[in-house]
């Protein structure tokens, strides 16, 4: 009787990771996205969650930088596309206005300007960035994607 005991837990265990395997196997087999050519293909030519054009003067009457930037997957005519889409996905609300009841120091700190238009994960964005008063404040959060 203990022999029999013996067999059954045996076999018990026996069935367990034969069981183990085959899942372990199923799981192995099965394609990650992005795997084959078709859905490399398929992945890089989808659409980007960002899409901007961004133009940067250095100084009123100034001809102005033009790049485009797209994110996710990162690309477009920025000098550093990736470095800009870090920015930009890691800042809170990046192209958020200034809050009416924020006190703005009254202080010039360069007399660059950015416009930024395009679409931010589905949202139209059209706004301007400068480096005075309040400005400064939006500036700061995400000014290194325009240099």
């Amino acid at each position: 009787m203990t022999n029999m005991l013996g067999a059954r837990a045996g076999a018990r265990s026996l069935l367990i990771a034969a069981a183990c395997a085959a899942t372990v196997t199923a799981c192995g087999s099965m394609q990650a996205d992005g795997g084959s050519a078709a859905s490399t293909h398929a992945a890089s030519t989808r659409a980007a969650k960002v899409s901007l054009d961004i133009q940067v003067t250095g100084q009123p009457g100034a001809k102005a930088e033009h790049w485009t930037l797209r994110c996710d997957p990162a690309g477009g005519t920025h000098p550093d596309p990736q470095a800009a889409c870090n920015v930009l996905l890691h800042a809170k609300s990046p192209f958020a206005a200034v809050p009416g009841h924020v006190m703005c120091p009254m202080i010039l700190a360069g007399t660059q300007t950015a416009v930024v238009k395009g679409t931010w994960f589905g949202k139209h964005i059209d706004t301007s960035f400068n480096r005075s008063a309040c400005g400064m404040l939006r500036w700061r959060k995400v000014g290194q994607i325009f240099s």
